[in-house]
Formats: C-alpha cells, structure tokens, sequence
C-alpha cells in the first residue's frame, strides 16, 4: 500500500509542476499591468521602475516563474494589493468558509442522492425509476444561480424561513451558521445529488445481476438485506470515489452560488481579486484550488484501493 501511495505522489509532482506554469501564466494572461495598479493614480516612473525591480519583472520569464516558484515553496504567495494583506492569511481565513459550504452541499448530496439511486434501481422500469430520473435530469438541468436566486424569492422574500444571504461562523453563532449556509448548500448538494444518483443507480443495476445477489435472493433472505447487505456494499466503490472528486470541485469554490448568498469564501474572493486585478490573490487561490483538488484525486485512489480487496492485494 505505501508503495502505492508513492507511486500516486510522483505521479502528481508532475501535475503540480504544470498547474504552478499555468497559474504563474495567468498574471501575463489577465489585462492590464499589476505594476501600474501598484504604483497608484500617480504613476510615477521612479516608483514604476523601482516596483518593476522589486519584482523582477525586468527580468526573463523564465527567471520569473523560478522566483516565483521559490517563493511558493517557502509558503510566500505574495502580498494583495488591494487588501496588502498576505495571500495566505487572506486563503487560510476564507478556505474554512468554502469547507463549510462542501461539507453540507456533499451531505445533501448523499441524502438525496445515493437513496434516490439504490430506489430507482430496485424499482427499474416502475414510476418510481421514471421519477427518479426526471428528478436527476432536473437537477442536472437547472442552473445553481437561478435555483438560488428562486428560493430566495420563495423561501426569504415571500415565507421569511431563512436569511437570503450572509454568514456567520460556527464557532461564533452554530445555529446563524446553520441557517445561512442551509440554502446555499441545497442548490449545490442538488446537482451533486443528480450525479450521485445515476452512478449509484448504474452501479446497482449491475450489482443486482450478479450470481451471488439471486443465491442471497434464493436463499430466501429479506429483499431489503439482499439490497443494502449484499449489493449495495459492493456498488459503493465507485460511488465513493465519485463522492471523493466531487468533494473535490466543491472546494474549488461555487463562484454563482456564493456571489449570489454573499458568502465571503474561495468563489468570491477570486472574482473580487479578478475586478480589482489582484493578481497575486487569483494565482494564490487558483493554485491553492489545483493543489487541494489533487490531493483530493489522490484520496480518492487511495481510499478505492482500501475499500476493494483485490486492488489492495495487487498494490
């Protein structure tokens, strides 16, 4: 198993190598020159040519990307000119908020989802599969911002239930916390949930057709020990290394979703540094995101190897 767990991290040094090129790209990609932003309404050329040999940008790009790196290495992604806070301090107070969020949307996901799927396979080919799949479809189907933005209308504007946007701590209000980030959750978890069913459904299906499912069935053991004993332990492989990478987008931040409940995590600050043209702050996050999302690719190989014995004798 260690052997394996090292074989995945070499094959992802690679992969962290070509998202740190491509992120450092974004700087030179994004209009405008943050030297210019920094030097203020001003622009003096003294202050220009002294910010420019502050941050090498007279230098090679190549020798920039090195710097750069270094400093990424050291745990240094730079200074937010807008805030002039440190990218990581700015990361590190914004990153628990999109976890929060993850957390509940996974968790409705796989309360809607996964029940949803194991029903309509059990019911194949009855109203209840066809109602199931329309109920995926939708969620598939209905963009996060206008979901959002209906049951805001419906649930805080016309019934008063909910706030319709904000947030609050856990640590500081459990119960506020609660509330605002129930709705938020519920348009991410739906879309997740229409995933989760159609795998788990899938999954099932083929499940359900083995030998050892109708010799559970002819011994004469419950319908309901047959599903969830028998198939369903064995079908819930791929579902949770499915549940693992979509946790995995999660945390790359919903821009729509928590521009729309103004929720101050990793999808609003990177579209806030993107109009102030904080460049440091997009490469910090969208690198934090590319890291976090391979690590979570990682998990998820590693936790199928755990979970399915014949991958664990071969690694």
């Amino acid at each position: 198993m260690l052997a394996f767990i090292l074989r995945r991290i070499l094959i992802a040094i690679p992969t962290l190598v070509l998202v740190s090129i491509f992120v450092f790209s974004l700087q030179k990609l994004l209009p405008g020159d943050p030297i210019l932003v920094m030097a203020g309404e001003d622009r003096d050329p003294q202050v220009i040519a002294f910010l420019r040999e502050k941050y090498r940008m007279n230098d090679p790009i190549l020798m920039q990307y090195l710097y750069w790196a270094g400093d990424v290495l050291r745990g240094d992604l730079g200074i937010s000119l807008r805030t002039n806070q440190p990218v990581l301090e700015l990361i590190a107070e914004k990153l628990p908020v999109t976890i929060q969020l993850a957390i509940m949307s996974m968790l409705f996901a796989l309360l809607i989802g996964i029940p949803t799927g194991i029903l309509s396979a059990v019911r194949k080919g009855t109203w209840v599969d066809w109602l199931a799949n329309v109920v995926a479809l939708s969620g598939l189907s209905i963009p996060n911002f206008w979901l959002g933005i209906m049951l805001i209308l419906l649930v805080s504007v016309n019934l008063g239930w909910l706030p319709a946007s904000g947030y609050e701590s856990p640590f500081v209000d459990p119960v506020k916390s609660l509330t605002t980030m129930i709705m938020p959750a519920f348009v991410l978890g739906t879309g997740l949930a229409a995933t989760l069913m159609r795998h788990t459904r899938s999954a099932m299906l083929g499940v359900l057709q083995a030998d050892y499912v109708r010799t559970a069935e002819a011994k004469g053991l419950r319908r309901k020990t047959v599903v969830l004993k028998h198939a369903f332990r064995n079908a819930v492989l791929p579902v949770v290394t499915l549940t693992a990478l979509l946790f995995g987008e999660l945390l790359a931040g919903a821009v729509l979703t928590e521009q729309i409940f103004t929720i101050p995590g990793f999808g609003k600050l990177i579209v806030d540094a993107v109009f102030n043209r904080d460049y440091a702050v997009v490469q910090g996050v969208v690198l934090c995101t590319a890291v976090g999302f391979i690590l979570m690719n990682l998990f998820a190989d590693v936790l199928y190897v755990l979970l399915n014995p014949k991958l664990r004798t071969a690694s």
